[in-house]
């Protein structure tokens, strides 16, 4: 590595860094993709930590406050592993993240069916489908589907055969 990749990597590392936070692993895989020796990769990432500008642990708890509102929390865990935070570093977050904030997921779930459909609804089998789908894409179990959707009372629409 020569001074002017290093000089280059670290300024290319900062410039990411101020378009949006990163996880270290999203960085140092921007950075290869950039063309970086894995020495240029590993000397940005080690100089933009020693100045506080990435932490995986800061990064989970905004992750989780900007998601906890409408992912489950199986679907947040397995987005910030996919972003290469390690578990140890999510579980802690996370009870961190639940004893200020007090999430249930059973509300968030509850809150996002009602941005979908009204209490004591009747959807078509269509539409009952999409929104299963939309729910199970945000990480919410069928069973908790299910449950939330009985007690609000929605319901699918009897299927005509003829």
């Amino acid at each position: 590595m020569t001074s002017e990749e290093q000089k280059n990597a670290r300024r290319k590392a900062m410039h990411l860094l101020e378009v949006m936070s990163r996880t270290e692993k999203g960085l140092s895989d921007r950075l290869r993709q950039a063309g970086f020796s894995e020495e240029a990769v590993i000397d940005a990432v080690e100089y933009v930590k020693s100045y506080g500008y990435i932490d995986d642990q800061r990064y989970a708890y905004s992750y989780l406050s900007g998601s906890a509102d409408y992912k489950s929390k199986r679907k947040m865990f397995q987005e910030l592993q996919r972003k290469g935070v390690s578990g140890e570093i999510i579980s802690n977050v996370w009870e961190e993240f639940q004893e200020i904030n007090d999430i249930s997921e059973r509300e968030v779930l509850k809150k996002t069916i009602l941005k979908k459909c009204e209490p004591e609804s009747e959807l078509s089998e269509k539409e009952m489908r999409r929104l299963y789908g939309f729910l199970a894409r945000r990480g919410f179990a069928f069973e908790d589907i299910s449950a939330v959707l009985n007690e609000l009372k929605i319901k699918q629409q009897p299927v005509r055969l003829w």
